[in-house]
Parts: structure tokens; sequence; C-alpha cells
């Protein structure tokens, strides 16, 4: 019983397409293989030759959902080529085109891939209209989605592979109608961020295992386009330090690279980001959850899906917030001519720590780049935790055949994006 081969060939309700294996022998878990099975796409490969303007567009085609995190981690690569240092406006229209992303990207990981373990469901359509609290979570999750969406679209030009940023600067800026019903949008979402908070600070699923965390985080308010790299054990490094925390780890049974930082795994995304800098939130989501922020700094990987939660509600308070208080007027962009450099840009995607790094050389074509995105950072991590999960489902004395879905629950509390993960493949032609 306690000696035996588990393996899933697909995860269900995550992006993009993972399996998983695990390997026991007398009760503990021996090997733990966590598998992007994506199709190799070489994204970086085909940066070659691009020139700079085609590079933020061309890898936020790396993913649909993630795309305009990659769009934005791309535009400040090639402009910290160019030695382009944007305007104030251009970095607040970058923050809330950051915080639409986190509404949407969070809200469709909660309400549809998370929210149906919570209630015993196969999927999010299976709630019940006629049953009051499941017919008010069907209306939330939609709502919530919809308010991300407009924000994105009013401020980027589309939800996802965004038009509107560029390099040095934004190409449209918002009218004050838009700007108004962005407002109402988000305001009458707030209320459905509270309950989806509450939900999962009461959710029954709880898993401890202490790791390291790592995030990029602003010196002011918290946010997820500017800063340091700060980790969990007080370490702080500048953008241009980044290798000195990712050590590269090659998994020949996965499409996707691993990281380590100093010899171990690590964890970036939302449980990270609220663990390092919850003083930081909006001055009304601390007030509004003091009980669900009492519960960071957390080790419990599940309390990732509440730190989204509250990500979201941060989000619609600071874009409200700045909505109010800010008037946009047209700008030029920012121009200068190519040069030989390296440049690097990292911002925090829904799903962590996003770093974006091109040469570029004086005829403005890029020689070479590199991507690194959270799902491959948090690779190794998954693995750790898994291996210590099944151990804990096998002394609970769970069954073999009810491990699976125990297992994907874990996985999907990371909210890994296997297509982000899945262009990293080195291929040597011999």
């Amino acid at each position: 019983m306690h000696t035996f081969d588990l393996s899933m060939e697909h995860i269900t309700k995550i992006e993009g397409d993972a399996s998983i294996s695990v390997k026991v022998e007398d009760g503990k878990v021996t090997d733990v293989k966590f598998q992007t099975i994506e199709y190799k796409r070489f994204f970086t490969e085909a940066m070659k030759g691009k020139a700079i303007l085609a590079i933020p567009q061309h890898l936020a085609r790396i993913c649909g959902t993630c795309s305009n995190a990659h769009v934005m981690a791309a535009i400040l690569a090639c402009e910290d080529a160019l030695d382009i240092e944007p305007s104030e406006q251009t970095d607040v229209l970058r923050a809330l085109t950051m915080h639409g992303l986190t509404i949407r990207d969070h809200a469709l990981h909660l309400y549809l891939f998370s929210l149906p373990d919570v209630y015993g469901k196969d999927a999010f359509l299976d709630l019940d209209e006629n049953i009051p609290e499941e017919h008010q979570i069907l209306h939330d999750g939609f709502g919530i989605k919809a308010a991300g969406n407009f924000l994105a679209t009013l401020i980027a030009g589309r939800s996802v592979h965004a038009h509107y940023p560029t390099i040095g600067g934004f190409l449209h800026f918002p009218d004050q109608a838009g700007i108004d019903e962005a407002i109402e949008k988000m305001e009458a979402m707030r209320p459905a961020a509270l309950r989806l908070i509450k939900i999962f600070q009461d959710q029954p699923f709880h898993f401890d295992r202490k790791t390291n965390y790592q995030a990029l985080i602003p010196e002011g308010n918290f946010g997820y386009i500017t800063g340091t790299i700060r980790t969990s054990r007080g370490e702080i490094f500048p953008k241009s330090e980044y290798r000195n925390l990712l050590e590269h780890v090659v998994l020949p049974y996965s499409q996707a690279s691993a990281y380590q930082y100093k010899g171990d795994g690590y964890m970036v995304g939302s449980l990270a980001r609220i663990n390092i800098a919850k003083d930081k939130l909006h001055p009304n989501t601390k007030a509004s959850i003091p009980e669900a922020l009492a519960l960071f700094p957390s080790t419990d990987i599940f309390h990732n899906n509440l730190a989204q939660a509250i990500e979201i509600l941060h989000s619609l308070d600071e874009a409200v917030e700045i909505l109010r208080t800010r008037k946009f007027t047209p700008e030029p962009l920012i121009k200068k001519p190519a040069r030989d450099a390296v440049g690097v840009g990292i911002v925090e995607a829904p799903r962590g720590t996003l770093y974006h790094k091109l040469v570029l050389g004086a005829d403005g074509l890029i020689k070479d780049g590199e991507v690194i995105v959270p799902t491959g950072q948090n690779q190794i991590n998954i693995e750790q935790d898994m291996g210590r999960y099944v151990e804990g489902l096998i002394a609970r004395g769970m069954e073999k055949e009810k491990m699976p879905l125990e297992m994907e629950k874990l996985v999907r509390a990371y909210d890994p994006c296997m297509s982000c993960a899945s262009h990293f493949l080195k291929v040597k032609w011999s």
C-alpha cells in the first residue's frame, strides 16, 4: 500500500499543459517530476535579428493570459538598453495596466480554476444559480474579471496583447468618460473582492513548508513594475544583479528550465509579495481585511490563493485612487538612437517575478536575449512541496486513488503558467 508509482499525464484547471509523477517507497517519496509538456517554441531564439521596436509585441506572444506582463517587461528592457527614462505619467499608466492585468488574471485563476475545489465542484459553471451563495459567486467572478478587462482595455488598448504601451511611452490616452466608467465598475466590485478574500481565508486546504521567497518590491506603495528584488531573508538586489539570484537547473524530463537560489528551491508570486511587502498595501485594503492580513507572512502554500484575492482588492483600491486623482494628457514618445547595450526589464507578473534581458546592437537589431518566467522559478519548489504533501496524505491513510485530486489542488495553488514556461529549452544542434 505504501510503495507505488503515481502519475498524471494532464493536470486540469491550469494554464497550459503539465504532468506530474511521484514514486513512493515504504511511505516515503523518493522522486517527483513536475513536467512542462507544452511544445517548445523558441521565442528567445526568434528575438535574434529582430528590430528592437518589434520586441515587446513579439515577446507578448509567449502567452495570452500573461501577455501584458511580457509587454511591460520587454518595454522596460528595451528602454534600459536605449537609456530611455519614461515620464512620470507613463509610469502611472503602466502601473494601471498592471493593475488591470492583476485583477483579470487573478479572477480567472481563483474563480474558474481554484474555487471549484473549495466547493467540491468539477467546474465553475457547476455552481448552482438557485443557491444564493453560489449565485452570488458566479456573478462576482464574471463581474471582477470584466472590471479588470475594462481597465486594461481603457489604459492599454486590450486586456491581452496590449498595443497602446510602447517603448518611450503610450500611443493613446484615456478619456474622462472611460475613466469615470472604470471607477464605477471597480467600486462596484469591491464587495465581491471582499467576499472572495473571505472564501479563501476560510478554505479547508492547508500545507505548510518553509521555503525562500523572492519578489520585486517598490520603495513606496505595493506594486508590480518598479523597485528592487527582495528575499524573505532580508536581502536586497538591484535589477542589474538579478542573475546572482538565479541558478539555472536543467531538468531533462521537462520542456522548461528550472531555477534555484543558493542551491535550493524558492517561490515567487502573490504569496511571496504579500509575505515580504504586506505593509505597503493600499491603506483602504489594509483597513478592510485585518484578519486576513494577520495570517501573513505565511508558509502555507494554499495561502497563495488568499494572497491573490488580496491583490485583487489592492489593485481595485489603488487603481480607483489613481483615476480619481490624476489627469492624463497626450505626450510624445521619448526616442533615442540604438547603441551597443544590454537591457534588463523586471516586473511582477500575476504569477511572480518576470525577467527579460536583451542584447542590442548599434544597428537597432537584437543580438541575443533571455526570458525567465515565474513558473520556471517555482518548478523545483513545486516538486519539493509535492513530495512532502504526498507523504502527508499517506500518513493520513488516504487511498492512492484519491490522491491525484489532492495533488492537483496543490499544483493549482501555485497557479502555474505552462505556456510561459515551455519556450526555455536550449538545444545544441550537432
